[in-house]
């Protein structure tokens, strides 16, 4: 019997705002507290999947031991009837992948905004002991204003201790998103801040070259490269992007994470003294009439 659709646990559910591969985003309200909350919940042929339920439970775990404005808050992890449920909060927003889509002279008044923010949430993240694992434009919600939220903490794993050996040890299987791994990821080897560094610099890449700096006629092909090629300039894509910018990235996208940065936190106390453009683009002609 499935669960009615209207409600779990306290939340009343309100509409779906985005659907993946084995969960949905719902927007719900909160009666008692007034409050609106965004919902994930397990699809329906998932909910009896313990693996999923703990990935849900796992999130909400390490999302509860971080504070901060530019990361996704968790409100609570529950089971309503054999469904498990994670509330977070309410943030209306489009993922930075579906800006991307809309093309640079859509979004490029707020790049540098936008990459200074991610690179704050992620070296947060990072400061608590902890690896993302799938940084990527899907997993950065970023406003019309150009402010932004880390989500998805599924895959985090502690940057030492028997966990992270553990689970470097324990499995072949790849567990990410292909075009933003960094090569000691693919490799399974013990993570620390650097590889979200690496993965942060594709996604930086993307955003304002509008694609990541690899890509691969199959999966194989595309991992390859992140063990080998070296990555191209962004400039070569978008004559926008400063020499400044364009060295920063090649520095974190080193194979060798001595060659990189030695953290996320360095990483962006440099990028917030780096150019990323070389004009300031203006928004948007309708974007400009929106603000009058």
């Amino acid at each position: 019997m499935s669960i009615n659709p209207g409600l779990l646990g306290p939340y009343r559910l309100l509409n779906i705002v985005n659907t993946g591969q084995t969960s949905r985003i719902w927007q719900a309200y909160h009666d008692g507290e007034g409050k609106f909350y965004a919902v994930k919940s397990l699809l329906d042929q998932f909910r009896k999947n313990r693996e999923y339920t703990q990935f849900l439970r796992w999130e909400y775990g390490v999302g509860s031991t971080i504070s901060h404005e530019r990361i996704i808050q968790m409100r609570q992890f529950g089971i309503e009837r054999g469904t498990a449920y994670l509330a977070m909060e309410w943030f209306a927003a489009p993922n930075m992948k579906q800006w991307i889509r809309q093309g640079f002279e859509n979004i490029g008044h707020m790049v540098p905004k936008i990459a200074l923010q991610a690179a704050e949430a992620v070296a947060h993240f990072n400061s608590h002991g902890w690896v993302h694992r799938d940084i990527k434009p899907d997993n950065f919600l970023v406003t019309p204003e150009g402010d932004v939220k880390l989500i998805d903490f599924a895959l985090a794993r502690r940057t030492s201790g028997g966990l992270a050996r553990l689970f470097s040890r324990k499995s072949k299987i790849v567990q990410g998103t292909r075009s933003y791994m960094s090569p000691e990821q693919i490799r399974g080897e013990a993570l620390d801040s650097r590889a979200d560094m690496y993965s942060l610099a594709c996604t930086l890449f993307e955003l304002v070259g509008g694609r990541p700096p690899f890509t691969g006629a199959s999966a194989n092909d595309l991992l390859v490269k992140h063990l080998k090629s070296s990555p191209p300039s962004v400039q070569a894509l978008n004559r926008e992007a400063t020499p400044e910018f364009s060295d920063l990235l090649r520095k974190a996208l080193a194979k060798k994470t001595s060659s990189r940065l030695k953290s996320s936190e360095d990483f962006y106390n440099q990028l917030r003294v780096t150019p990323i453009l070389q004009n300031k683009p203006d928004p948007p002609k309708d974007s400009k009439e929106k603000e009058e």
